[in-house]
């Protein structure tokens, strides 16, 4: 009995612990007249999902006038690192 109980806390911690990861998107956006490309990351809240991504993304960045153009992976805090030179000003900023 004492194991089955254990058992159901250690689920229920690591189901908590793996819906409050945090997730990153890499994108491409644009601007027109004149045409302007970047590539950037940003956090997304919530249900971590292409879909949710491409939800949340195209909403801050067209708040912003730009057009998002594609997100192209998903990744935790493992994957910032490695994208923080390349995103330069567009790192975390929307």
């Amino acid at each position: 009995m004492m194991n089955r109980i254990l058992s159901t806390i250690l689920a229920l911690v690591l189901t908590a612990s793996a819906a409050s990861a945090t997730c990153y998107v890499d994108y491409k956006a644009k601007q027109d007249d004149p045409l302007r490309l970047h590539y950037g990351v940003a956090e997304i809240f919530e249900a971590c999902t292409i879909e949710d991504a491409y939800a949340q993304l195209a909403v801050r960045l067209a708040d912003n006038g730009w057009t998002l153009l594609i997100v192209l992976e998903l990744f935790d805090e493992q994957g910032l690192a490695e994208r923080i030179e390349s995103a330069g000003e567009f790192y975390l900023r929307y």
